[in-house]
């Protein structure tokens, strides 16, 4: 995971200009099988979601100005426990806009981030990008800081999980 510029000051609402966080992965799997997993309802909810989590796909509208909502859904005991003392529900629903798709090569999309208790609703860019290689493929995924940097940590965290069960799909 590749973090860069200075980190900003705990504030709450986000800063105008946000620095970012990128995280690249390598897969041992055709672009195709990538793509899938990042844009079809079976693909995302085989793998989103940090470990402890599970994601129900509601509405998938893939293209730009498109939608997708989901529900973002704690079924651990260590992550039912952490959404009960942080004032959240143990189910939350999720909406993210696509800006950008470019089939087998980017995917760039705004989530809403409603979900912080005391935090006003603000939107993340995240986009993805896909580089074919001789050995598979190289992602490229960077996101905007969060309101502040625990909740950037635990998203950067989150993504490493995440990225980790897209291995582990991609292998089956």
């Amino acid at each position: 995971m590749t973090m860069t510029s200075k980190m900003t000051s705990k504030t709450t609402s986000p800063p105008a200009a946000r620095r970012r966080v990128t995280i690249e992965r390598t897969f041992d799997a055709p672009v195709e099988d990538v793509w899938e997993l990042w844009t079809t309802k079976e693909g995302i909810e085989s793998w989103w979601g940090p470990d402890g989590f599970r994601v129900e796909v509601r509405q998938l509208d893939l293209r730009p100005g498109g939608e997708l909502h989901y529900d973002m859904i704690a079924v651990a005991p260590e992550q039912i426990a952490f959404m009960n003392r942080s004032g959240m529900p143990v189910s939350q629903r999720c909406r993210l806009t696509y800006t950008e798709i470019t089939p087998l090569r980017r995917l760039s999309y705004v989530h809403l981030v409603d979900f912080v208790p005391g935090v006003e609703p603000y939107e993340l860019v995240h986009v993805v990008d896909l580089h074919p290689t001789a050995r598979g493929v190289r992602m490229v995924l960077t996101f905007e800081a969060m309101h502040d940097e625990r909740w950037t940590e635990m998203a950067a965290q989150g993504w490493e999980m995440e990225l980790g069960k897209l291995a582990r799909a991609l292998a089956h």
